[in-house]
């Protein structure tokens, strides 16, 4: 406590609270350049982790695999009318195999064929050996399969028979391989490729328009 003298003489106390205290500004000015600082390195952070996800999205979308695309563009079973069916019968089809990648090749296993006829097995056999499939690429599959065993005169080789005298027998072709995707140096693992071309052919086992060119279904 001290004193003071007022304007008419008479001295004046003026008190001191020794608990008061004063922040520095200095103090201010660190925090608020402290603020700033975090504010600004959160933001660059961000941005790299915004432009690092765009550059893997960019990324992932080119060097995502696309699946080859099958077309039925001849089939031929001349023994569908016979009394025995199929049975000993050739079966011959073409089929066309595009890749659509880009840069993306593609290698085949060794492809088996199979022909169905209400779900029964009619023909099957070997198609192609193994190749590779560049980018951009149209393969064309020629296949020459065997008729299987068919008791003359059955149930199945009966309704066969019927329904292609009536001009008009449902089939089923099927492909199996397995294939691998060659993207730059390296390869992806196995994928076991399933194929369905469901046609129709006619009493001279010729394929029906209605079938010719038509997109196959594939299952990995």
């Amino acid at each position: 406590m001290s004193s003071m003298y007022s304007s008419t003489g008479l001295p004046t106390e003026i008190r001191y609270n020794p608990h008061r205290r004063t922040r520095p500004s200095a103090h201010r000015i660190r925090e608020s350049l402290t603020s700033r600082f975090a504010k600004c390195l959160c933001s660059i952070l961000l941005t790299l982790v915004l432009v690092a996800g765009i550059i893997v999205f960019i990324l992932w979308l080119s060097l995502r695999p696309h699946r080859p695309r099958f077309h039925l563009v001849a089939f031929a079973a001349p023994g569908v009318a016979t009394p025995a069916g199929l049975s000993g019968s050739p079966i011959s089809f073409n089929v066309t195999d595009r890749n659509p990648n880009a840069k993306i090749g593609i290698y085949y296993d060794a492809m088996f064929g199979t022909v169905y006829y209400r779900d029964r097995l009619v023909g099957s056999g070997p198609v192609m050996f193994p190749f590779f499939q560049p980018p951009k690429n149209t393969t064309l599959i020629t296949g020459q399969l065997s008729g299987a065993a068919i008791e003359a005169g059955g149930t199945l080789s009966s309704q066969l028979s019927a329904d292609a005298a009536a001009g008009r027998a449902e089939l089923r072709l099927e492909l199996n391989s397995t294939i691998r995707f060659k993207v730059k140096a390296w390869d992806t693992h196995h994928h076991h490729l399933h194929v369905e071309c469901d046609l129709v052919v006619g009493s001279d086992g010729s394929i029906l328009p209605e079938s010719n060119n038509i997109k196959c279904p594939i299952y990995f």
